[in-house]
């Protein structure tokens, strides 16, 4: 389906055809990383430089993600410190040569919980030092909107802790987000796990969705990156349609206006 360019995804300014961001982690090999990104039609790759254990290895698989061509979204996972963000940031500036950051500051390593005072913290001293911050966090409304008046054009609350792959677990709270911040661009990051849970979200408005381990850790990722990519779609699609009210009380999918009625004496 082709994305007219009223319908695009606004990042920081910049449009892309895909509401579908992946992550770069947890494949079985780099092919079939290659080849899920490219099924999944995404436009944005997450990377994580914390994650990259020596500097040949660094190397080899930063050549693997410049090889994609997608937009690269450098992250902080791994962080539990406000220095670290800021640090590894700083970091991956020089590294990616990109303004843009992923902002990910663990405050709870049981259900690696995004530390809300500190992401707070760390958010303004980031966007101060002319990072584009994209961050991480639970979905709060209050948090949303503390870091809306920092400075984030775009907030990425999450539908579950990272790597369960339940969904969405409160989708009033995020409904309630999305309607309280009409104009922030809203990607739901962490916890899906079915393309399904990437339709639901698009559903509720939401602008995009960040996904790793339902397509890495899927039997067949290939695969599963296309379907998550036509789920987005439809997603997006149902969301514009304007889905019909529900309602309490069963109603008639057939008129009976008109309809011949037979009476026996």
């Amino acid at each position: 389906m082709e994305t007219t360019q009223q319908d695009k995804l606004n990042i920081y300014g910049e449009s892309f055809d895909s509401r579908l961001l992946i992550g770069s982690a947890l494949y079985p090999s780099p092919q079939i990383m290659q080849d899920a990104i490219k099924s999944s039609g995404a436009d944005i790759v997450t990377v994580s430089l914390r994650r990259q254990n020596s500097v040949a290895a660094g190397e080899d698989f930063w050549q693997l993600i410049k090889d994609t061509g997608l937009r690269v979204l450098p992250n902080t996972a791994g962080c539990h410190s406000v220095k670290e963000v800021v640090t590894l940031a700083q970091m991956c500036r020089e590294v990616f040569q990109t303004d843009w950051i992923k902002l990910e500051l663990i405050g709870d390593e049981y259900n690696l919980q995004p530390d809300p005072i500190g992401l707070l913290e760390a958010t303004d001293i980031l966007l101060k030092d002319g990072f584009k911050v994209l961050p991480y966090c639970t979905d709060d409304l209050v948090l949303c909107q503390r870091l809306a008046d920092l400075g984030c054009e775009v907030l990425m609350p999450w539908g579950a802790p990272i790597g369960t792959g339940k969904g969405l677990i409160n989708p009033y709270n995020l409904k309630t987000i999305r309607e309280r911040l009409p104009e922030q661009t809203l990607i739901v990051d962490a916890g899906l796990g079915l393309p399904s849970h990437a339709c639901q979200a698009l559903e509720l408005g939401y602008d995009a969705v960040l996904l790793n381990s339902a397509v890495a850790g899927a039997g067949d990722p290939v695969a599963m990156g296309s379907a998550f990519a036509h789920a987005v779609s439809a997603g997006r699609m149902s969301y514009k349609a304007q889905a019909m009210p529900e309602k309490d009380v069963a109603a008639p999918s057939t008129p009976t206006m008109g309809m011949p009625f037979w009476h026996q004496n």
